[in-house]
């Protein structure tokens, strides 16, 4: 039998479709803050997923397809009413009231959710490897919030919106992983976002009436997170995670903290204090360390086989 071995590329891929999501989701934060007294909660989210279903539906649709059964049809309702929708229009709202380095923070502790949810729902158990990272990342999380807390004046009900958030994105990706072991990432990305879409249609005429009085920059914005942070950023996180379990990945978002405090810097001058950045480091060693894996022991060596005897013919007499 032919042993399969794995190409270099075929691990590289997926680790660099978890990093462009890490990446546009990091700058989603800062968007959504950049926006906010031009668009209201609600009709935010309802057009950053009208921007990011047409332009998942142009890619997915050409493809050849099949159409999810009764049971994935299940699945994908509660990702995308959980994840595409209830995340959105709260972290919309949240992100009104905290920064955008603080709103990443709160959201992160989705991951901690996932391996909770994962572990019991989708089998995937507790590795003590991710559940030390977790732990090192999730300190590097609070390190960052207590340097940035006294700056953001984070209110309560900011706060809660962003747990809120967290919860809909944790149950999202627990109903969005079974999926993909039957249907292709993107058209799971797409139906799901479609979805919530459909979940937020009652924004529909006040998010015609901002859009009315909006700044053309403003509108551009929400075209950028339709098609950037939406359309690709979770095309990519759900080819990334039909390639490793729910918690591993769900590590990998840890990341997005620091990078949000970092593009609030640059584009909100939001000026991180030094003890933010020592939290992003933290954060880096967290997620490293979760999704590492431990080396296996190699075999013990068979012993050595010896020779057969050669057998010695006997003396003629």
């Amino acid at each position: 039998m032919r042993i399969q071995v794995p190409r270099p590329a075929d691990r590289l891929l997926p680790v660099l479709a978890a990093l462009v999501t890490v990446l546009f989701w990091a700058s989603a934060f800062v968007a959504i803050r950049h926006v906010r007294a031009d668009f209201t909660a609600g009709p935010l989210a309802l057009g950053r997923l009208l921007i990011g279903s047409l332009v998942l539906a142009a890619v997915a649709l050409p493809r050849r397809r099949r159409w999810p059964d009764r049971r994935e049809w299940t699945l994908l309702a509660v990702c995308g009413l959980a994840w595409f929708g209830v995340y959105n229009v709260a972290l919309n709202a949240a992100e009104r009231r905290v920064d955008a380095g603080t709103a990443a923070m709160l959201v992160n502790v989705g991951p901690i959710l996932i391996a909770v949810l994962a572990g019991v729902l989708l089998k995937e158990g507790f590795p003590s490897r991710l559940l030390a990272g977790f732990a090192v990342a999730f300190a590097g999380v609070l390190v960052i919030g207590l340097a940035t807390s006294s700056r953001a004046g984070a209110d309560g009900t900011g706060v809660l919106l962003c747990l809120l958030a967290a919860v809909g994105y944790a149950i999202g990706v627990v109903a969005q992983k079974p999926l993909l072991a039957g249907l292709p990432a993107l058209q799971v990305t797409w139906l799901a976002c479609a979805i919530g879409t459909i979940g937020t249609l009652p924004y529909g005429p006040a998010l015609v009436r901002e859009i009315g009085a909006a700044r053309p920059s403003s509108i551009g914005w929400v075209v950028y997170l339709g098609a950037l942070p939406t359309a690709l950023a979770f095309s990519t996180w759900a080819y990334a995670l039909s390639h490793t379990t729910a918690g591993r990945l769900g590590a990998t978002t840890y990341l997005v903290p620091p990078l949000a405090v970092l593009l609030g810097w640059l584009v909100l001058a939001e000026t991180p204090a030094p003890l933010a950045i020592a939290g992003g480091a933290l954060c880096l060693v967290g997620v490293i360390l979760a999704r590492s894996r431990r080396r296996q022991p190699a075999p013990p060596a068979d012993p050595p086989v010896a020779p057969p005897a050669v057998p010695v013919p006997a003396a003629r007499p």
